[in-house]
């Protein structure tokens, strides 16, 4: 069975799809990991992993609301470059001839 190499069109599309989410990446404003937690009126908690330990931080409302965006933007980020991986291992494996793969073989079952 041959392998298939993508075509040139399809890895337009794909440079294309790629670009599109360089670019909405780069409209993506502060990121930060961590979550967010509502103690009492208008006292929130940051927790986040630093080095394997967890930190907790007082916010005022004004910063949980930018710690809110900035959570929402990091997970956005995340499944951006999951999607980037995808196309880049797509193009990449698929732009050239790669090794030709043997048939496997299947071990002799034990003498009994």
């Amino acid at each position: 069975m041959m392998e298939r190499i993508l075509s040139q069109k399809e890895v337009r599309q794909l440079q294309k799809r790629y670009q599109e989410l360089q670019s909405e990446i780069a409209q993506l404003g502060w990121i930060a990991q961590g979550s967010l937690m509502h103690k009492a009126p208008n006292a929130w908690r940051l927790t986040r992993k630093v080095k394997a330990k967890t930190l907790t931080t007082a916010l005022s409302q004004a910063q949980a609301s930018l710690f809110a965006q900035a959570i929402t933007n990091h997970r956005r980020l995340e499944e951006l470059l999951q999607q980037m991986r995808e196309i880049s291992q797509t193009v990449l494996l698929g732009s050239v001839l790669g090794v030709k793969k043997r048939p496997r073989q299947h071990p002799k079952p034990p003498l009994t």
